[in-house]
């Protein structure tokens, strides 16, 4: 579908990568530049366990179908090299900071004036005004503490809890997507490029909406109980004879309260004075639960699941991913998807989260190696073998 779109990325670790990577799965020639000594996620599984592990699944999967340049971008002769390929781009997407940028040249004003149908991305911490516009952010900080995500999320009283690697990142990734593509589009009607600002701190607000929006509008917003006292016992985990949880959820009707406590062998709690409404049930729950907690713990997950089927009660189990990429369900919503290995082989690997007309979208390639397609690109620029061959000899490229 982006057949024809080029793509210039000038990003480490995983948020505008991501993003980068999405466009390249539906099409786009993105090229990845890197410095000299690669992506710092290039190194993420090195040192860090005793079963000397190899491979590096995170950055491959961040950096599939795109082709890879290293180049020096402090070297004067480096930066001009950034500049041609981004003149000739229809999208630049960049995570590097804006005062780093501006010194380089590559910021916003400076590379619209040579290019003005560009579409600009800029992926940042905290956004790009304000007094923290140059403050380094990684998810786990700018989407996830300072977003207000981690204090939610964690039940009341309970110590904060870390996010698990790069989710922040891929939801702010996606994210730049849908910007750019708009962009695009408003492209070819204008016949103009415009700046695409996303931000892991506007993006985890955004994620938070719902509490965000309660918070301003009423001033307060409830905390998260422990399991043991959810606020609503038929929206709560529970864990099953063999030692497997699920997931128990109402829906806003008037009939799925009373089907629950049925199902689970409680009929007489349609009666209770004590759960008579939702305000008796938020003020009773804890016995609910504890109720809910020795009528779950009787049969399985599997015999409960057919159970809560066949009452038509919206319920998932709680898998590990160990699970979730052996899931009939998983594969067949299109989850997972066949990557060339670079041999002429695949592995297997995780889809970008849009599937068009049913049909898989197979990647180009897998990962590049560090500086893989530098005289490939150099040579597209215009550049002959003898000028390529000073650049590496310079440690302007490799």
């Amino acid at each position: 579908m982006l057949e024809g779109v080029k793509v210039v990325e000038l990003a480490t670790y995983m948020a505008a990568p991501s993003a980068a990577m999405v466009l390249s799965d539906w099409g786009a020639d993105v090229i990845k530049i890197e410095e000299l000594g690669g992506d710092p996620v290039r190194k993420a599984f090195q040192g860090v366990s005793r079963n000397k592990l190899t491979g590096n699944p995170m950055f491959a999967f961040d950096n599939r179908g795109k082709r890879g340049v290293a180049v020096n971008i402090r070297d004067a002769a480096g930066a001009k090299i950034v500049r041609e390929m981004i003149a000739a781009a229809d999208v630049f997407i960049t995570n590097v900071r804006p005062a780093a940028l501006k010194r380089a040249g590559l910021d916003y004003e400076t590379i619209s004036a040579a290019n003005p149908r560009l579409i600009y991305s800029s992926v940042t911490g905290y956004g790009l005004q304000g007094d923290e516009a140059n403050r380094p952010g990684f998810d786990i900080v700018a989407f996830w503490a300072r977003s207000g995500l981690a204090r939610m999320i964690a039940p009341k009283g309970a110590d904060p809890i870390p996010i698990r690697a790069a989710v922040g990142d891929h939801i702010t990734g996606i994210t730049t997507v849908s910007g750019i593509l708009a962009a695009l589009y408003a492209r070819d009607r204008s016949g103009k490029g415009m700046l695409v600002e996303t931000s892991l701190l506007r993006t985890g607000i955004f994620a938070l909406a719902s509490d965000m929006a309660t918070q301003m509008h009423f001033g307060k917003l409830s905390s998260t109980p422990p399991r043991e006292r959810a606020d609503e016992a038929t929206r709560n985990f529970y864990k099953t004879s063999d030692g497997e949880w699920l997931m128990l959820i109402p829906r806003g009707n008037k009939t799925d309260f009373g089907d629950i406590c049925k199902v689970v062998g409680h009929p007489e709690l349609l009666d209770d004075p004590r759960f008579k409404t939702p305000i008796d049930r938020k003020e009773n729950a804890a016995v609910m639960v504890a109720m809910f907690d020795a009528a779950l713990a009787k049969r399985t997950l599997a015999e409960w699941g057919e159970i809560f089927d066949a009452a038509d009660l919206v319920w998932a189990p709680v898998l590990h991913p160990r699970q979730v990429v052996e899931d009939p369900q998983a594969h067949a919503s299109g989850s997972f998807i066949d990557v060339p290995d670079g041999a002429g082989g695949t592995v297997k690997g995780i889809a970008s989260p849009v599937r068009f007309n049913g049909e898989p979208v197979i990647p180009k390639r897998p990962m590049p190696e560090p500086g893989q397609h530098t005289t490939e690109v150099l040579r597209e620029l215009g550049y002959d073998a003898a000028a390529i061959e000073k650049l590496r000899a310079d440690k302007v490229i490799n």
